[in-house]
Order: C-alpha cells, then structure tokens, then sequence
C-alpha cells in the first residue's frame, strides 16, 4: 500500500485537523534533508603555515607582504573520518579533518599585487548523536570559514606563517521521504522589475497646485 492510499480518508480537511481555520489540506511526501544533529566549533589558530599554489601572477618578486586571506567556499571537505559510538549509543566520538580553500591576497617586493590559493585542514574531535543503524546512511558534512587577520612571509617554499579564526559547523544528516502537513501549492507573486525611478519625484507631485491658506 502507497503512503497516498494509505492516508486517504473521506472526512473533509477541516474534520481531520479539527480546526476549519488553518488552512490544512492534505498530507504530503517531500524529500529532505533531515539533521539528526550539530555543532559548533569557533577556535583560533596561531602559526598556521598557508602554502601557496597557483600565484597570480607567476613568479613574483620575494619576499611578499601578507594582505588578507579569506575562505573561497563555506562547503568543507571531511576526511579520515572515524565515528565511535558510546556505550550510551545515544552520542558518537565523531573525528574527521576538515579542510577548506582559502585565497591570500598579497603585494611582491616591487610592489605587485598579487593572490594564491591555499588550503586550511584542521582536525575536528566532537561529541554528536548518531541515528541507530538503518538501511540509508547517515552522512557528516562540514561548514567551515577561514580569516586570517595576520600572516607573516616565510619563504617562498613555505608561505605565509598565519593566524587564523575559524568556525567549523559538522552535522549529522540523511536524506529522507518524510510526510509532512501542507497548505498547498506556494503562490508566487510576479516580481517586481528594477527600474531607476528617475521620473519618481515628478509623478508624485499633484496634477494641480493644493489649495492656498494664510496664517494669520
């Protein structure tokens, strides 16, 4: 038996939510991601060795002057993933490396602006509840942003020397069929074109003068 023929029934919508006010209609399957848990990580990170790859330009002057470096991308890449259950098997030791790209903006010796891309990889060793085993997997992704505020040049081999302040997210999530109350389709209403208004003070004059009074 389908989920639709499952929850058919011949009460009207306001006999089955009991309230004819709400608006309920039916009984709906959407796929969605469901986050069983997360957490949150803000760390600040002293001496972190930025190696560059891919200068633009190429080959320039040593030794640089450090600007600013800033993640590229907040969807982080986890690996060496281990998960411990505890004896509770409510929560997991969940440990990973979780590594981002970041770019680093800087200035040569002759005063030439230039970037590089490096990568940040740190290790992450949390406590999160894990679903029990099922069919589907469970999967832990990351969300991760990098600043670096100071970095000091090295060399051209090892980079920039860099504090950084990071905030990881991890989550625990799967992708499920999950049957939810709905309100119906979603009305869109038309979107309003951009337009410079240049005639906007114009048109919101009166078409004839208002009348005069005297103040006495």
């Amino acid at each position: 038996m389908s989920f639709y023929s499952n929850f058919q029934s011949d009460k009207c919508p306001c006999a089955i939510t009991g309230n004819p006010l709400n608006g309920l209609t039916e009984k709906v399957c959407i796929q969605a991601e469901k986050i069983f848990d997360a957490g949150i990580r803000q760390t600040q990170v002293e001496n972190y060795a930025l190696t560059l790859t891919d200068l633009t330009p190429e080959n320039p002057t040593y030794p640089l002057t450090f600007v600013s470096a800033r993640s590229t991308s907040s969807v982080a890449t986890v690996t060496n993933l281990n998960i411990e259950r505890q004896h509770d098997k409510q929560c997991a030791r969940v440990q990973a490396t979780v590594s981002v790209p970041v770019e680093v903006l800087y200035t040569d010796a002759n005063g030439v602006d230039g970037s590089a891309t490096a990568t940040v990889s740190l290790p992450v060793d949390v406590l999160l509840y894990v679903p029990a085993p099922s069919i589907m997997p469970f999967t832990v992704s990351a969300v991760m942003s990098v600043v670096a505020p100071d970095a000091t040049f090295v060399s051209a081999t090892e980079g920039f020397s860099a504090s950084l302040c990071v905030t990881i997210i991890l989550r625990v999530s799967m992708t499920v069929e999950m049957l939810v109350p709905s309100y119906g389709y979603c009305a869109i209403p038309p979107a309003q074109e951009y337009s410079q208004e240049v005639c906007a003070g114009f048109f919101e004059l009166p078409l004839y003068p208002q009348g005069r009074t005297c103040k006495k």
